[in-house]
């Protein structure tokens, strides 16, 4: 993702942000850009026009990490023009990689850890002061997120609630580049919310690696009380979260959905495999019988809950046999939607270290047959929205036709729509008409009672 386009900005001032990975590092890339617009930095359309280049980086597989380093090359000609650009690596790969960053490509000014946010106006002005570069990576046992200026008219926004993580799954560098597990206190949270929706702020999603293990250090509240009390926030319209783990999910939680009107109709919780011994090799403390009876609560609590998930094929180990049961989950539960991929070791995780690795024509193979069954289920669920309607926050216009509208339904659906542009930004009710792979298209109807839905 490229956060990008504020006119008005001198080159010199521009900011250009090139995000990559999950919903914290889009977060941190708003931390950085609400952070240096004190400084009256301004968000740049191109690079070319940027006085600082971030580039936020993801290694939760090698891929993303392999993206880093091209994208470092792309900047390099531009920084041997403009010795006075400012080049930032923040994000995971910074923490993980941050030495080997700075020998390899001189180009980069800076390397900022993921605890390390914060201080980007003082790391940028040592920069530009001729202190360069300047590595800071430091982890903190507390979860500190100062306060930051927010663009204000977000119709949704993400408010982190936990950093860090301390399940220690086998395959997953997370605990080694986010940091142990630590929440912010409920005071904050509700503050920064209040402030959120007095600028126009309708949905928030509460954003953690294991949001649902959050424990306010200072009161002890736990995640369900939380939510209970975020929703009663005057302006919150919608309320939702990610990432959540099957481990931590409880009957309060599964009571909240029962219980709160404004908590969305939906739920990301990873099942990661189907067999219950990979999962004990994953360390992921639920068996497959565990998840199903987790899926089973949920729906008794709400049945139309929407469920996505995260799913990896081919983990050390993993026989056909054992494939075939996380197929079979696929079949029982119906997910809305997976986020799938091959086993992709990263170094210094546990399984990075297990042998008995599948090969990767096998793995392609698996992912293939997972994802064509995947997008038959994602159809389906979907075709089971036609002829209803359903509550759309209408969130701007189509890329491809601007006079639609499109938004996310409270299933977290993709919805496009005929309506009007003074809808965006409301909660609109918009009758389904058909059905496709990846969203819905429909009507708004305007003289619709919301409340009657």
């Amino acid at each position: 993702m490229t956060r990008s386009v504020l006119s008005g900005s001198t080159p010199h001032m521009g900011l250009f942000i090139r995000t990559f990975g999950c919903q914290m590092n889009e977060y941190d890339s708003e931390r950085m850009e609400g952070l240096l617009s004190r400084d009256g930095y301004g968000l740049a359309e191109r690079p070319e026009d940027a006085g600082v280049i971030v580039i936020n980086t993801c290694s939760i597989r090698e891929k993303p990490e392999e993206k880093t380093y091209s994208e470092i090359g792309r900047y390099r000609d531009l920084k041997e023009k403009h010795p006075d650009l400012v080049l930032l690596v923040t994000g995971c790969v910074a923490q993980q990689k941050a030495a080997e960053i700075i020998e390899r490509f001189p180009v980069v000014d800076g390397v900022i850890g993921t605890h390390r946010v914060g201080e980007i106006s003082d790391i940028v002005r040592e920069i530009k002061e001729g202190r360069g570069p300047v590595v800071s990576i430091g982890l903190s046992d507390e979860c500190r997120i100062d306060s930051y200026p927010r663009r204000r008219g977000a119709i949704s926004s993400f408010v982190t609630i936990t950093q860090g993580c301390d399940n220690y799954c086998s395959y997953c560098i997370v605990p080694f580049v986010r940091g142990r597990e630590s929440s912010r206190t409920s005071s904050e949270i509700v503050r920064d919310i209040k402030e959120l929706t007095a600028g126009g702020t309708v949905e928030i999603t509460l954003l953690g690696q294991n949001v649902n293990s959050y424990r306010d250090p200072e009161r002890g509240i736990d995640f369900p009380e939380l939510l209970e009390r975020v929703a009663e926030i005057p302006g919150v319209g919608r309320l939702r979260f990610t990432t959540s783990h099957p481990k931590d999910l409880s009957d309060r939680l599964f009571d909240a959905f029962r219980t709160i009107p404004v908590l969305c109709s939906h739920v990301h919780l990873p099942l990661q495999a189907g067999s219950s011994r990979v999962l004990a090799a994953m360390n992921r403390k639920y068996t497959k019988e565990g998840y199903l009876e987790i899926i089973d609560a949920l729906r008794d609590a709400r049945d139309d809950l929407a469920v996505t998930t995260d799913i990896i094929v081919g983990f050390p180990g993993e026989t056909v046999d054992e494939f075939e049961e996380t197929l079979d989950v696929m079949e029982r539960v119906r997910f809305d939607g997976a986020y799938s991929f091959k086993f992709s070791p990263r170094p210094g995780t546990k399984a990075a270290s297990l042998t008995d690795a599948v090969d990767d024509e096998e793995k392609s193979r698996r992912l293939a047959i997972l994802q064509e069954l995947q997008r038959e289920h994602t159809l389906c669920t979907n075709r089971l929205h036609v002829d209803t309607v359903k509550e759309v926050l209408a969130t701007g216009t189509s890329l491809r036709d601007p006079a639609v509208i499109t938004g996310r339904s409270v299933h977290n659906k993709v919805v496009n729509f005929t309506g009007r542009h003074e809808d965006i930004g409301t909660l609109i009710p918009v009758k389904i008409i058909e059905a496709r792979n990846n969203s819905l298209l429909g009507e708004a109807i305007h003289n619709h009672s919301i409340r009657s839905m």
